[in-house]
């Protein structure tokens, strides 16, 4: 049986190969391209530095102010001890427990559930929580909630995630102004110039980085997107390490993905950030390509199988008691009757 240690391990390998597949691609765009301008290999080496280095600076300068901007995006108000004090117990409790400091706390006024952490280190993090959230989840659920959130701040997957989200805006910059100096004649000019010798190579080089510059992006967003979801799977696996009790973060990750209620002040630049995907339909089934999350219940089932429990086929089946055992029966365990006529899930 797998173990939360085996998903940390497996997780941070596969994120730290995606990002440096990310960087590659960046610094092939910038070669290819430089290549195919000027016609000279040499030529395209330092084209190369430079998409890097733009790539990097870009990050560097969101490093510093990308948690403020955030935070004010998503209309979040810092609070303090008094006007939320369970919710200030169960932060400082799982900060504690994550060899943290204690982040600043904000809470968004909608009635969506959800939450996300930000800051660029656990020495300047915050964490912003939903009003929705408060009001729709028990003690133990926002418990699971914000261990796997300071998970993201232990495991520094903020600073990770924002370094890879502007990477791939740096690549989907770049192949934009490829292309557009290539509609403008600057690939034509190019290549009349060398038309005498060797032309053909340098042919060859522009078609490869028109393609390149129209499949790179998508590339990219690809790479960012399974980044996103492998450090969801490894703060979930984390956040069993804080809490010791997989049941809240099950629980937690039903209700949400079960409430339809869309978050209004989340877009596709925040999505990524958030607990469960805020701008999708809720639902348990498996994830596509571009999704920024995990399914759900993919997410339950591997808690699950980190505590021995079996697999269970919808989210709500970790809310109803009597599903649950059903589960159970299905594994082997006698299951209950039907629930009786007139049963309220609980929501």
């Amino acid at each position: 049986m797998a173990t939360f240690y085996d998903q940390i391990s497996a997780n941070k390998r596969n994120s730290v190969l995606l990002a440096l597949f990310v960087v590659l691609l960046l610094g092939l765009l910038g070669l290819t391209i430089g290549w195919a301008v000027t016609g000279d290999p040499r030529a395209a080496i330092p084209s190369t530095g430079i998409a890097i280095a733009v790539g990097l600076i870009a990050a560097l300068f969101s490093y510093y102010g990308g948690d403020s901007l955030v935070l004010s995006i998503s209309g979040a108000k810092e609070i303090n001890a008094q006007d939320a004090p369970q919710l200030f117990n169960v932060v400082s409790e799982m900060a504690t427990a994550a060899n943290v400091p204690m982040p600043r706390v904000y809470v968004i006024d909608d009635s969506a559930p959800n939450a996300f952490a930000t800051g660029r280190d656990p020495t300047h993090a915050s964490v912003a929580i939903t009003t929705g959230l408060l009001e729709k989840l028990d003690r133990e659920e926002l418990q699971g909630v914000m261990a796997h959130e300071l998970s993201h701040v232990r495991n520094f997957d903020i600073r990770f995630s924002l370094m890879v989200g502007v990477l791939v805006g740096s690549i989907a910059l770049l192949a934009d102004f490829f292309l557009r100096f290539t509609f403008w004649g600057g690939g034509r000019r190019s290549r009349s110039s060398n038309d005498s010798g060797g032309g053909g190579l340098q042919i060859v080089v522009f078609v490869v980085a028109i393609v390149l510059a129209i499949l790179a992006p998508i590339m990219a967003r690809l790479v960012q997107m399974a980044v996103s979801r492998q450090r969801e799977y490894l703060a979930d696996a984390s956040g069993v390490e804080l809490t010791r009790n997989p049941v809240g973060l099950e629980r937690a990750l039903a209700k949400i993905t079960l409430d339809t209620e869309p978050l209004e002040v989340a877009n596709r630049a925040t999505q990524h950030l958030y607990f469960e995907n805020p701008i999708k339909a809720a639902t348990g089934e498996s994830t596509n390509l571009f999704s920024t999350h995990p399914a759900a219940l993919d997410r339950i089932n591997r808690l699950r199988q980190l505590s021995g429990q079996p697999a269970v086929t919808r989210p709500d089946q970790v809310l109803d008691p009597r599903l649950a055992a059903a589960a159970l029966g299905a594994a082997g365990t006698p299951s209950l009757p039907p629930a009786p006529p007139g049963w309220n899930r609980p929501s």
